[in-house]
This record gives structure tokens, C-alpha cells and sequence, in this order.
């Protein structure tokens, strides 16, 4: 029998032979992740099942990203909860308000390599199947269970395989990559099914981009977004992790396997318009002034992302009248960028660069739009509400074309 990447990892994980698509599995956890938003619930359902330790404190992490620093009485009283938690459980993976974003530390930090089974009380979670993890966002009361027991059940997912070739022109980018799918699919067009990203355009992107096709797998109702490990992973997962892994693929013939080709070559910058992901167009079709531009997130907040803004606004001036706001997305991005220059030509671009968190992705407490006022984002979504007020809007786009939108005030193509 043939088998897909997903079928084969829960298989392993809860110990059988082989699980097919729709089968109902109880499957072991490698790591279990919550955060300083959704976290608090978690451990207060923990604590009403009453088991008195979590089944094992070194696979539980834990990071503080959603606002940070505290931004209210109840943010700090949910900060409170979740340190209180840490230390009378003796969690071993605790990073406070100077760490960054959940979903860049997991992997820079070595909790990440392929085969694992990975959950966390964040929808983007499934950024980590770009290591090749099977890797999915759970609920608050779930992770109890999680916490308790070590186990969760899961419905085996079909899988959408999405081929992808063609060389990329310049100024495109994984982020265009996955927008133009998701704009071609639909919102539910991958519903509870593992998206694979495959092809000779994915083998030729670096880690970096890999992550921003899983992290918006769950754009398109993905239940997971998943990469197959090639010497590029092993070499990443070499240089951030000492834990033993397994590389698992997928076999082409595989029953449940629907194979979707894509063809990149004549793709230009794509942009999200609101208010949904999938309400996708080119950028020669859209011609919009802007307010605000965020670059940053758990998409589009990484090294490579802040260098590509960065030689864009090198000796430029970001537009009278609109404001952007840039935001490494780890304290290890940071420091580089730090290193390499960056921050200073942010700076002197007229950007407002802040501490690495989520920022206004979740309609935080930095950088928030006003009624009618308009937001081009690196970020993965653009629902109502959701940097702001819900009588503003919000567009997704590349962080080249964040950078060059804030030079002439209005969304553009990079020169």
C-alpha cells in the first residue's frame, strides 16, 4: 500500500502499521504549544480535569507574543496566570516578553524537526510542516487534554498536493506563491485536508519561504501545510536541533492523494484584498492609497523579509501621510538586522521599528488602524477587525511590495 506524508506520521505517532484518510487515531505528541492569548484557558481546564503535573514539562513551550508587553490589566493578569503555570509545573521552554513571535521561535530554537507531531492553541501552527512535522492549531480545552495526558485525537486528512514550477520573476516571492493559490482554491478549498507544497519552485526556495507556504496552508482550510525534507531541512534542523528526527514522504500513488499543478512562471505580485484572503488580485489591478504598512508577523517577519524591504527603502523617504511600522518577528531576527544595518535604514526611512511580537496581526496593541483608514500587510490575514476597527481595511501583499507601497504612499509594484 501506498501512503501519504500525513498518513505515515500519524501512523507512527500512534503506534500502527498504517492509518488511512478518515480513519480516527489516537496519536502521541511531540510538542505542545500555548501562548499568552490562549494560553490562560488551557491551563485552567488543565487544572479542573485535576491531573497534578503535565505529562512531561520538556515537551510543553511556551511563549509570550501576543501582547507584549503587557498592554492592559487583563493582558497582565493573563501573563501572571501563564508564569504562575510555568514555574509550579517546572516547564523547561518558557520564553517571556522578549522573545518574539510563537511560530519563528519554535523552529530557531530546535523544537521543530520532521516526523514529529506538532500542536498549538494558535491557527498557524502549521507553519512547522515546512520542516516536515505534521504540524496543526488546536483549541484552548484540547491542549488540557494535551497537558494531561500527552495525546489527541485526530481524523486522518486527505491531502491536496500542490505542484509547483516555473522560475520566479523578480520581485515575486513564496508570499505572491501562496496568495495566488489560495486565490484559485477558495477559503475552503482545502478544508480539513493536509496541504503539501511540492515541486521544483518550492525545492528551489530557502527555508524561510517554505514557511510562508505552510504558515497560510490553514488560509485555504488546511488542517496542516507540509514540505517533505530535502538536504535543505536536514541541514536547518542540523544547525538549530540535537533531537533525533524522521524524514517521511509521500508515495505519488497514494489513495487519498489529489495532485493540483501550478504553474508560477508568469506570476506577478499578488495582493489579498479585503476582506478575504482568497479575494486575490495582481497588482496591476489594484491601484490603492494606504495609511499604514506593516512588515512583519509570523508570514513575512523573518531576516530575508526585512532585508528585501530594507534595499528597497535604502536612501528613500516613506510617503507624507503614511506611517509604517516594522517588526522583526524573534529577538534572533532582530539582532541580525541590528548587525546588518537594517534597523537604521528603517529608521531613517521614517519607520517606526518596535520589539518583536505579533503586533497588530491579531488587532494587538501596536500599530492599530482607525475607521476608514487603510492597511497593506505582510501578514496572513485581512478580515474585518482584524488590525483595528472593522471599518477599516486591510490588503496582503510581499514584503517588497510593503516597502515600495510605503515609498509612494499608495500599493505599488517594486521598481
Amino acid at each position: 500500500m501506498s501512503y501519504t506524508m500525513s498518513e505515515k506520521i500519524l501512523a507512527n505517532a500512534s503506534n500502527k502499521d498504517s492509518v488511512e484518510a478518515g480513519d480516527i487515531v489516537m496519536a502521541n505528541i511531540d510538542i505542545a504549544m500555548t501562548h499568552d492569548l490562549t494560553g490562560p484557558l488551557s491551563v485552567q481546564s488543565f487544572e479542573k480535569i485535576g491531573t497534578p503535573k503535565v505529562w512531561d514539562k520538556s515537551k510543553i513551550v511556551i511563549p509570550f507574543d501576543h501582547q507584549v508587553p503587557a498592554d492592559s490589566i487583563d493582558s497582565a493578569n493573563n501573563h501572571i496566570i501563564m508564569r504562575k503555570f510555568v514555574k509550579e509545573q517546572d516547564i523547561e521552554n518558557f520564553y517571556d516578553v522578549n522573545a518574539g513571535v510563537c511560530h519563528q521561535i519554535l523552529p530557531e530554537k530546535g523544537h521543530v524537526v520532521p516526523g514529529e507531531v506538532i500542536v498549538g492553541t494558535d491557527s498557524h501552527t502549521c507553519t512547522h510542516g515546512a520542516l516536515g512535522a505534521f504540524s496543526t492549531g488546536i483549541g484552548s480545552t484540547d491542549m488540557a487534554m494535551v497537558f494531561s495526558e500527552g495525546k489527541l485525537w485526530f481524523k486522518v486528512p486527505e491531502t491536496n498536493r500542490f505542484n509547483i514550477t516555473g522560475e520566479l520573476k523578480d520581485n515575486v516571492y513564496a508570499k505572491d506563491v501562496i496568495l495566488n493559490i489560495i486565490g484559485k482554491v477558495g477559503a475552503d478549498g482545502s478544508t480539513y485536508k493536509a496541504c503539501e507544497f511540492a515541486g521544483k519552485t518550492v525545492e528551489d526556495m530557502t527555508i524561510s519561504d517554505r514557511m510562508v507556504l505552510a504558515n497560510m496552508a490553514i488560509e485555504m482550510g488546511g488542517k496542516t501545510g507540509l514540505i517533505e525534507p530535502d538536504e535543505k531541512t536536514i541541514q536547518y534542523v542540523k544547525k538549530h536541533s540535537t533531537k533525533p528526527y524522521t524524514v517521511f514522504k509521500t508515495d505519488l500513488d497514494a489513495n487519498s492523494l489529489n495532485i493540483i499543478d501550478i504553474d508560477v512562471s508568469d506570476l506577478e505580485p499578488q495582493i489579498a484584498c479585503p476582506h478575504n484572503v482568497d479575494n486575490v488580485k495582481p497588482i496591476s489591478e489594484v491601484d490603492t492609497e494606504i495609511d499604514q504598512v506593516f512588515l512583519g508577523s509570523c508570514t513575512n517577519g523573518r531576516i530575508s523579509d526585512l532585508r528585501d524591504a530594507a534595499k528597497i527603502l535604502k536612501g528613500n523617504q516613506i510617503a507624507r501621510g503614511t506611517r509604517m511600522l516594522v517588526i522583526p518577528a524573534s529577538r534572533e531576527v532582530y539582532s541580525k538586522a541590528l548587525d546588518e544595518g537594517l534597523l537604521k535604514i528603517f529608521v531613517d526611512a521614517g519607520a517606526l521599528v518596535s520589539a518583536p511580537c505579533c503586533g497588530p496581526c491579531l488587532g494587538g496593541h501596536t500599530g492599530l488602524i482607525g475607521p476608514g483608514e487603510i492597511s497593506l500587510s505582510t501578514s496572513n490575514r485581512n478580515f474585518k477587525g482584524r488590525q483595528g476597527s472593522p471599518d477599516g481595511k486591510v490588503y496582503l501583499s510581499s514584503a517588497a511590495v510593503a516597502a515600495a507601497s510605503a515609498i509612494t504612499g499608495r500599493i505599488s509594484m517594486p521598481e
